[in-house]
């Protein structure tokens, strides 16, 4: 018999409270400065950077209610913002955006995790992993956002924030596609795949009822471009 949508909720969720514990650490956005922003010479805050912040998303998936979901086959999206801001002034001036997605997945069958980063028009497969931490440890590494000031001299900053959010199954082969690397949609002519990640999948995802979305926000040091 086919197990309702209902009852793998409900599964999902009696054992929360017991594995709350069980989370890795505290979850948390951190946000990296390149070296040459991140070490400023003496007497200045910082020098232009080369190349864009790195960003790490820390076990922000061990909460006990998001892990029970997964261990039952729902996915889980993280969508990333990073935005570039100019210190100056009254107000401070947005100079530039970057978004992207994560989308991971335990399959029960194959008792395995998946996760496969979805930038632009790009779809990223991270890896498959036995074990939960292996998964942490992926979606936790370093990720490079292509993103540096493009006007003039000024005090600069980033600030990045991702959102956490369970999945309903109705587009499980389209998240099945991403995690194999594929950027094709489910029926031909029906969805164009570049509009959706530009929409940052927001258009193909029913948020899974019951599930809190969670948001995380960091903000990087002041550094100055020359």
């Amino acid at each position: 018999m086919r197990t309702t949508l209902a009852a793998l909720i409900g599964m999902a969720l009696a054992g929360t409270a017991a594995r709350t514990a069980a989370s890795q650490g505290t979850p948390r956005l951190a946000i990296d400065l390149p070296p040459a922003a991140a070490d400023p010479t003496p007497g200045q805050p910082g020098a232009a950077p080369g190349t864009g912040p790195a960003v790490r998303a820390l076990d922000v998936l061990s909460e006990g209610q998001t892990r029970d979901l997964m261990r039952n086959g729902f996915p889980a999206r993280l969508h990333f913002r990073v935005e570039l801001w100019h210190a100056g002034g009254i107000f401070n001036a947005l100079d530039g955006t970057r978004e992207w997605d994560v989308i991971a997945r335990y399959d029960p069958l194959d008792k395995q995790y998946r996760a496969a980063r979805l930038a632009g028009q790009t779809v990223t497969v991270l890896g498959e992993f036995p074990q939960f931490p292996a998964l942490a440890a992926a979606i936790g590494a370093p990720y490079t956002v292509p993103l540096v000031p493009g006007r003039g001299g000024g005090k600069y900053y980033y600030n990045a924030v991702v959102d956490v959010e369970m999945l309903s199954l109705n587009d499980l082969d389209e998240v099945e596609r991403w995690l194999r690397g594929e950027l094709t949609p489910a029926v031909r002519g029906q969805r164009n795949p570049g509009g959706v990640l530009g929409r940052g999948l927001r258009t193909l995802f029913v948020r899974l009822l019951g599930a809190e979305r969670r948001h995380y926000e960091v903000r990087s040091k002041t550094f100055r471009v020359h």
